[in-house]
């Protein structure tokens, strides 16, 4: 655990490949009992997953948290749609930069801060075919560019 009271759990490292991100915020989540244990267990995955609005309302789809291996009959669905807890100014911000703007929101990374499960969201803009083979030349160039300091 860091000094501020944060512990990450998972980053969703496709997001930042497949999006231009920006507005970054953080959003509680409801969860239920076995959710929260097996968060804790970092048994959760956020690849594909993103935020839509219903009755201005935030909810969380396709953020896969496993089902606890020490659950009974009260286990939860793995894959079931989460609220998000964020307040109506930020719903409402968001909701418009989605439907007028044609961005997409989708959450970056999962923590807990003062052992309460925070997710991180942002805007994304998706990245277009030739954005996503720039990151990949850029990203073997650093590459290189490490290894051959490091035989130096």
């Amino acid at each position: 655990m860091s000094e501020s009271g944060i512990k990450i759990i998972t980053t969703n490292k496709k997001a930042s490949f497949n999006y231009f991100l920006s507005d970054f915020i953080e959003a509680g989540i409801v969860l239920q009992g076995t959710e929260i244990k097996s968060l804790r267990a970092h048994n959760v995955s956020l690849n594909d997953s993103y935020v839509v609005f219903k009755n201005h309302e935030a909810f969380i789809l396709n953020m896969n948290i496993s089902e606890y291996e020490k659950g009974n009959i009260f286990n939860h669905d793995p894959l079931r749609t989460r609220k998000l807890l964020l307040n109506k100014r930020e719903i409402l911000k968001y909701e418009q930069k989605v439907i007028k703007e044609g961005y997409t929101i989708v959450p970056t990374k999962i923590y807990l801060k003062k052992g309460k499960a925070k997710v991180e969201i942002a805007l994304g803009k998706g990245k277009k075919l030739f954005d996503k083979r720039e990151t990949i030349k850029e990203r073997d160039d650093k590459r290189n560019m490490e290894r051959a300091i490091k035989r130096n």
